[in-house]
C-alpha cells in the first residue's frame, strides 16, 4: 500500500509544472520587422500587389498621375503628407488601396519607415 501511494504521489508530482500558458501556448504572435526594409525586397512588392495593378497606379494607366510599378515612379508618388493617410484610411483623404482592405498594419508600418528613411532606392 505504501508503495502504490509513493508511486501515485510521484505520477501526480511529475505531471506538475510551473509554467506559465502564454509561454506553451502562444496566440497568433507576431512581428513586423521594420529595421531593415528595402524599397526592393520589401516595398516593391507590396506596391506591385496592392497599388500597380492594371487600372489603378501601373505604367500604364497612372491613375491620378501615380505610377507605382517601378521605383522612379513610386519614389514620385511618395509625400507622406499623402501617402501615408490614404493608407492609413485618415479621415478627409481617398482611402488605399481602392475599393480593397486596408493595408495590413505591418505592411503600414514597413512602408512608414521607408517613407521614414526618406524613400531610398536600395
Amino acid at each position: 500500500m505504501k508503495r502504490l501511494v509513493i508511486v501515485l504521489s510521484m505520477a501526480v508530482f511529475a505531471g506538475c509544472y510551473n509554467d506559465k500558458k502564454d509561454a506553451l501556448y502562444p496566440t497568433g504572435v507576431t512581428t513586423c520587422d521594420t529595421s531593415n526594409v528595402s524599397y526592393a525586397a520589401t516595398i516593391q512588392p507590396i506596391f506591385t500587389q496592392y497599388c500597380a495593378t492594371s487600372g489603378c497606379h501601373d505604367a500604364a494607366t497612372k491613375q491620378n498621375g501615380y505610377d507605382f510599378s517601378n521605383y522612379d515612379g513610386a519614389v514620385v508618388s511618395v509625400d507622406p503628407n499623402k501617402l501615408l493617410p490614404v493608407i492609413n484610411h485618415a479621415s478627409g483623404y481617398s482611402a488605399m488601396p481602392k475599393d480593397l482592405a486596408k493595408l495590413s498594419d505591418c505592411n503600414i508600418a514597413k512602408i512608414t519607415a521607408w517613407v521614414n528613411k526618406g524613400a531610398p532606392n536600395n
